[in-house]
């Protein structure tokens, strides 16, 4: 019969049950200051090596020991550690006080301890944090981690402000390709050791992304600290990278937030410096977060919100600027161009929001609104004019749209919708959107053909066509940039160019539309030259509809050129 340890002799009654109990347990009294007297015990309890003698118990078994001296009717539960390093188990504990005998009353109440090993669930428990927190290819901290890191180390006084650097490897998806996976996750690993031994003690580094690298650092030299640490760093990349049997030559842009450390909010700050890494990607060098550039931004990014509802709510609308024939004076088509006007009824330019559509994807669905839209407008107007109006529309399609749209699908179901052919839809694409694919766009052209639509290459002459590309591409007219069109009637270099391009389009079976036009003489000079179209302000500014058919039925019978 187990005997109280306090020397009591007081039998403890009917206490062989603790030995069925398949979890350590013991039967105790709690005492003052976190002691306690044991009366009993089980074989697996013995195993913990707690004891009324342990010189040190675990803090939160001591709390839990004074709560139940304190406050006898209340079950106490609590979680501690026993042990240390790979030996250190993890316990949930549970003190309460077991009921009375008859025999019993009036003598201080009995406790039963009890302890649940949660080792290996605490194991899987931190194991998962730890996945959570860190790069499974690295070891460093992932963004999570880095954020919690930085937030939880500890400064001096000698540093007032706190920077992060962000980092992109330049070209890594293209290099990645070309040298495989497996070696571009090697590369990535070797990168990251070379950045480590760049670094101060106390710095953090982490990846944030695919071939991002964050970096934290506490200064107090301000934007001449960050620089040395940027020349450090770029410095990491002087020399080729070896994998395997390959050296491959990386760069990187870097771009930098600084904030006084009392005041630094890691969130916002990381979003500064991903600000400023984007215009470190543009300018090749390292940049810093300037609140200018946020501003910018912020304008861009509420700019893209309102322009993605305009399209989904189809609040946008197509302005048509005239294309004469010069030879005639009439007109042949129109350029649909997207207009916007916002919420409050503000004109939004399209050199503004078009590079927004591109940057953001919005190009794509706005592609596909505009060739609706302009399909939907060539079958009103033969409703109004109760037979098929003589001429044609241009839409312009961009690169971004030529990659990742079926433009030729686009085209399909909106000649199907409105029931009109394929030769009333011109599609406009840039000399650098077919030329920067010939094998794609030969391609899309191929189909739209098939489709009876036209082609036009667009600023023909700002880039640098392959001639032999486009003698097999199936385009109907070369668009004469109007940056040739400008000052031509003063400039001999410009006339030129011009004629040589009528040439080449005359050669190749093609028509010729010159933008810009601005003056009577500039008209006239294009004319003699042989170019067939003209399309610019001397003509008409982009029209409404009603406006655009109106011009189309006078230019029947009174030419505007």
């Amino acid at each position: 019969m187990p005997i109280d340890s306090t020397g009591s002799d007081r039998p403890i009654l009917a206490v062989g049950w603790i030995d069925a109990l398949p979890v350590p347990a013991a039967l105790i009294r709690p005492l003052s200051r976190g002691l306690f007297s044991l009366h009993a015990s089980n074989a697996a309890f013995d195993r913990l090596g707690l004891t009324p003698t342990t010189a040190h118990l675990p803090p939160p078994l001591v709390a839990a020991l004074e709560r139940a001296a304190n406050q006898p009717e209340d079950r106490q539960e609590f979680s501690c550690q026993i042990g240390e390093g790979i030996t250190a188990r993890d316990l949930r504990g549970s003190i309460g006080p077991l009921p009375c005998t008859a025999d019993e009353e009036g003598a201080a109440p009995i406790f039963l301890l009890t302890f649940i090993d949660r080792t290996q669930e605490m194991m899987t428990e931190r194991n998962l944090r730890r996945e959570l927190v860190s790069d499974s290819l690295t070891g460093l901290p992932n963004r999570a981690g880095f954020e919690e890191m930085v937030e939880q180390r500890e400064i001096d006084e000698t540093h007032t402000e706190h920077a992060i650097l962000l980092l992109d490897l330049a070209r890594f998806s293209r290099i990645n390709e070309h040298i495989g996976p497996l070696a571009g996750d090697e590369l990535i690993i070797t990168v990251a050791r070379r950045l480590k031994s760049s670094l101060r003690p106390g710095d953090i580094l982490a990846r944030t992304g695919g071939d991002e690298f964050a970096i934290s650092t506490l200064i107090a030299g301000g934007r001449a600290d960050v620089r040395e640490l940027a020349r450090r760093i770029r410095s990491c990349f002087d020399h080729p990278f070896r994998i395997g049997e390959l050296k491959v030559s990386v760069d990187c842009a870097l771009g930098c937030a600084i904030q006084p450390y009392a005041k630094a909010h890691i969130a916002d700050q990381l979003r500064q410096a991903q600000i400023a890494l984007k215009r470190a990607k543009q300018t090749d060098r390292i940049e810093m977060y300037e609140p200018e550039t946020a501003m910018l931004s912020d304008n861009r990014f509420g700019l893209e919100t309102a322009l993605r509802s305009a399209i989904e709510e189809d609040r946008l609308q197509l302005a048509f600027q005239p294309l004469i024939e010069l030879a005639t004076g009439r007109v042949s088509g129109f350029e649909a161009l997207a207009r916007w006007d916002d919420e409050a009824g503000k004109a939004i330019s399209p050199s503004e929001f078009i590079p927004i559509a591109e940057d953001s994807g919005l190009i794509v669905p706005l592609g596909q609104w505009a060739i609706t839209k302009a399909a939907a407008m060539l079958a009103e107007w033969d409703r109004e004019n109760g037979t098929p109006v003589d001429c044609y529309v241009s839409v312009n399609v961009s690169a971004i749209q030529l990659v990742r749209d079926d433009v030729a699908q686009v085209v399909r179901h909106a000649l199907a919708a409105q029931g009109i052919g394929g030769e009333r839809l011109m599609i406009e694409l840039t000399e650098s959107a077919i030329i920067g694919d010939p094998d794609r766009a030969m391609a899309v052209l191929s189909e739209l053909k098939a489709l009876n639509a036209r082609i036009a290459m667009d600023d023909f002459g700002t880039g640098y066509s392959n001639l032999a590309y486009l003698q097999r591409l199936p385009i109907d007219v070369l668009k004469i940039d109007r940056s040739f069109v400008e000052h031509m009637v003063e400039d001999r270099d410009k006339v030129a160019i011009v004629r040589t391009i009528q040439s080449l389009a005359e050669v190749l079976g093609m028509k010729t539309t010159a933008e810009g036009v601005e003056t009577t003489e500039q008209a006239r000079l294009l004319s003699a030259l042989g170019c067939d179209f003209g399309q610019g302000f001397l003509f008409a500014r982009p029209l409404a509809p009603a406006e655009a058919i109106d011009c189309w039925r006078r230019s029947l019978t009174d030419p505007i050129f």
